[in-house]
């Protein structure tokens, strides 16, 4: 059963913005897009990189490290050097906190 644990508030990030959380042992890259929030795993699976950290445009966001890039909305690869998807987790909205999935 998936348990849904505050990790943010809404106004802690900006459109177009990206963040490191953790929730239950799980580090988690938390984006906001056009007022939606998406969450996926925070180590590029290239070599680790910090995705949260990462350059967002629109729904991709492409690792510090070595350039792999992910879409927010899937963890779905796009780009390489990476060639497996990161886990996605969902996220909802309650009053002001953002709570992810896990």
């Amino acid at each position: 059963m998936t348990e849904f644990v505050s990790v943010a508030t809404t106004d802690d990030l900006d459109d177009g913005e990206g963040t490191v959380v953790e929730a239950n042992g799980h580090t988690i890259a938390l984006f906001k897009v056009d007022s939606d929030f998406y969450a996926i795993g925070n180590d590029c699976t290239h070599q680790g990189g910090p995705l949260g950290e990462g350059e967002l445009d629109g729904t991709t966001v492409t690792c510090p490290w070595h350039g792999a890039q992910f879409d927010i909305s899937s963890g779905e690869v796009l780009g390489p050097p990476a060639d497996k998807p990161e886990p996605e987790y969902e996220v909802r909205v309650d009053g002001d906190k953002i709570q992810v999935g896990v």
